[in-house]
């Protein structure tokens, strides 16, 4: 057993925990990261974001998926994509990643030790090893709880490795199912029924909601269904299931309305829960809230000024991209350094196929509030780079003030939507206004030109107003 002193002790290395500890680290600060994987990167890394956005970009190079939109007219030769093709693809990104994270942590001096930490008392966690012995005793200044989120996984779903899975065990699937039923028209939910769907699987998502992604601006949402139905998706709404039935070789699902379904595969995709467990947060006076995440002040310090906690771990957003941030702000204030509160506004990317990112608010939050807006659309049909990259479905769609034509919102849906989302951003932080899009000149053939497009068309309406 080895004892250690270290000014931040971080538990968890997903991104939030990365962050946090590489910030402490410029900081001048001693750093010892606890992580349960036998390798860096947390849930992030080895079962959630990066495989899944993986998996995503392995699918469409391996299908030709966007080259069989372009050519519809055309006989595409289907391929074959077997499991191993696209656990290739995966266990590349994941190596590489492994190797950069490694590089990390050596140039910033932060140890890295594998173990399942728990709270002893408010200056110090115990480390266990696999098979629970004690490893080592660390005592630190600061502590910066980065633990994330799990799939939900209740005791009414009979869960295995083979046909009633969550999003972690479906990544160790054997073969690509012929028809798969989805639980949940969420992010997850949406993103690997669209990932699946693109493989030539027959998917149907079932939700208690009467439309995938449903705090999506509508619009925006309604684009959606219409290119995942396209793609052969289909989507049942207003049900939520009673009783899940593993048969033989088939799974059953029923539901409230009397219906069932049977599917070789279910991915059961209806929530995440905090991985608080084992940290034993009880011995130091927290407790967690009634969704089961830990309550944090805007500075993300828990009830007991020491520690902090960032990331999934204290509910949404939720976001890998957010996650890192909240790391370095809460590094930054538990060692004095100048901060700042967390934004109040972010992009949001969906990697469903075809992606959605947005900025803002939506068009439905604009009516409740009662702005005085308009709307400025972009088809991707009318942007020549989609043209000539493959004839995808997407829209820019930007809602401004009517009166005063600040950038309230901004909502793409299509191809690379989640990459020039940033210009948006950008432009909002900034406090432009519709014209500003208008006035700038945007390189040719490009998705950024959707911009100048949209603002016209949204400019155009206000100007014939006045």
């Amino acid at each position: 057993m080895e004892e250690l002193y270290a000014d931040l002790v971080v538990i968890g290395s997903g991104p939030a925990g990365q962050k946090g500890a590489i910030q402490a680290a410029k900081l001048g600060k001693s750093v010892v990261m606890i992580e349960k994987y036998p390798r860096p990167g947390g849930g992030c890394l080895h079962s959630g974001t990066i495989p899944s956005k993986s998996l995503r970009e392995a699918i469409l190079n391996l299908t030709d998926f966007h080259k069989k939109s372009y050519y519809s007219k055309q006989d595409v030769k289907e391929q074959d994509i077997s499991i191993n093709d696209l656990n290739f693809c995966l266990n590349q990104v994941t190596e590489e990643q492994i190797r950069h994270l490694n590089r990390q942590f050596e140039r910033n001096k932060i140890r890295w030790i594998q173990g399942v930490a728990h709270f002893e008392n408010g200056n110090q966690v115990a480390i266990l090893d696999d098979n629970n012995h004690l490893t080592h005793i660390i005592t630190g200044e600061k502590f910066l709880i980065a633990t994330g989120s799990k799939p939900r996984n209740p005791k009414n779903v009979p869960f295995d490795k083979e046909m009633v899975l969550d999003s972690t065990r479906l990544l160790s699937i054997d073969h690509v199912p012929k028809r798969m039923i989805v639980l949940g028209g969420g992010i997850i939910g949406s993103e690997y029924a669209s990932f699946f769907s693109a493989l030539g699987t027959e998917v149907v998502v079932v939700d208690k909601k009467e439309q995938m992604l449903p705090y999506l601006d509508k619009e925006v949402g309604q684009h959606l269904q219409a290119a995942l139905g396209k793609i052969g998706l289909k989507f049942l709404g207003n049900r939520e299931f009673e009783e899940i039935i593993r048969h033989p070789n088939e799974v059953e699902v029923k539901f409230d309305d009397g219906t069932s379904l049977k599917g070789e595969m279910l991915l059961y995709a209806l929530g995440r829960v905090a991985n608080v467990d084992h940290l034993h947060i009880e011995n130091v006076g927290i407790t967690v809230d009634s969704r089961g995440y830990i309550p944090v002040n805007a500075l993300f310090q828990t009830i007991v000024p020491n520690i902090y906690a960032v990331g999934d771990v204290i509910g949404g957003p939720s976001l890998a991209s957010t996650s890192m941030e909240q790391g370095r702000l809460a590094a930054r204030h538990a060692f004095g350094a100048e901060t700042h509160h967390f934004p109040t506004f972010y992009p949001i990317g969906i990697y469903t196929i075809p992606e959605i990112s947005s900025c803002g608010y939506t068009e439905e939050q604009l009516k409740n509030l009662g702005f005085r807006y308009e709307v400025g659309r972009a088809y991707y049909y009318e942007i020549a780079k989609n043209t000539i990259a493959g004839n995808d479905p997407g829209m820019f769609k930007i809602l401004f003030h009517a009166d005063t034509l600040e950038i309230l919102g901004i909502h793409i849906i299509g191809r690379d939507a989640t990459e020039v989302i940033h210009i948006g951003q950008v432009a909002m932080t900034y406090n432009a206004r519709i014209d500003y899009f208008i006035d700038q000149v945007f390189n040719y053939p490009t998705y950024a030109e959707g911009y100048r497009i949209a603002a016209l068309n949204g400019f155009n309406k206000v100007k014939h107003k006045r």
